[in-house]
């Protein structure tokens, strides 16, 4: 896939997902707007599951272990960037490491992640696994 082809598909819900890993808590806005990007790219939970771990939480967790790092804050045009160059290294053993580390990178958002979901979920009409 051309760099443009996968901004166009990908950038608009990186850019709505990255304050899942920021210093503060995300407000009600930035679910509700989450939600509503999630609901135009018609993905499956499980697509999405996906894309918070191969995608966005290997890239994005730099930012929150970085001691120089900001993330209060993103740079959107330098995060598509970096989403775009990592996204296209994903392939091989890249990817099965990706996947075997994911529980590591998505953990300090996990619990904002967890959130977003029950969100998504209700707004898709399905009921909330209640484990």
């Amino acid at each position: 896939m051309d760099t443009q082809a996968l901004v166009d598909l990908r950038a608009e819900l990186w850019l709505a997902l990255a304050p899942l890993w920021l210093e503060r808590e995300p407000r009600e806005s930035d679910y509700a707007r989450m939600v509503e990007v999630i609901e135009r790219h018609d993905l499956t939970l499980k697509e999405l599951e996906w894309i918070f771990r191969l995608e966005l939480a290997p890239v994005l967790s730099r930012h929150q272990l970085s001691v120089a790092g900001e993330w209060r804050r993103f740079d959107d045009r330098k995060l598509v960037g970096q989403l775009v160059a990592h996204y296209k290294r994903l392939t091989g053993w890249r990817k099965k490491m990706w996947m075997l580390f994911s529980g590591l990178t998505t953990m300090m958002a996990r619990h904002r992640w967890n959130e977003l979901m029950m969100r998504v979920m209700l707004a898709m009409g399905e009921a909330p696994d209640s484990r």
